[in-house]
């Protein structure tokens, strides 16, 4: 059996690359990829509580979580392709589409 801070240590790590991967890249897709691993390193860190606890709503939130970043993925997709038909470009830095 696995410890919990193993875990817990794995699951922070997951977090911290995918900080850094919104934080240091600027291609639209890295950046939507590095939110998905945020995302399921919180996955990670609540199945280990909720295992750990022997309590079922952490794999319930879980379930919740993974239904939102499947719909939040589908929406990132199109808002790329979007911007990729009308810039033709997935670098985040020459997007300016507020800009007057």
């Amino acid at each position: 059996m696995v410890p919990l801070p193993l875990y817990l240590a794995f699951g922070a790590l997951l977090f911290v690359i995918g900080v850094v991967g919104v934080l240091t890249r600027r291609n639209a897709i890295i950046v939507l990829m590095s939110i998905e691993l945020m995302l399921n390193a919180v996955n990670l860190t609540l199945i280990s509580f909720s295992h750990y606890l022997q309590d079922l709503r952490g794999q319930v939130f879980t379930l919740f979580i993974i239904a939102v970043a499947a719909s939040e993925a589908a929406v990132g997709l199109a808002l790329v392709i979007a911007l990729y038909r009308g810039k033709a470009t997935y670098n985040l830095d020459d997007v300016n589409l507020l800009k007057w």
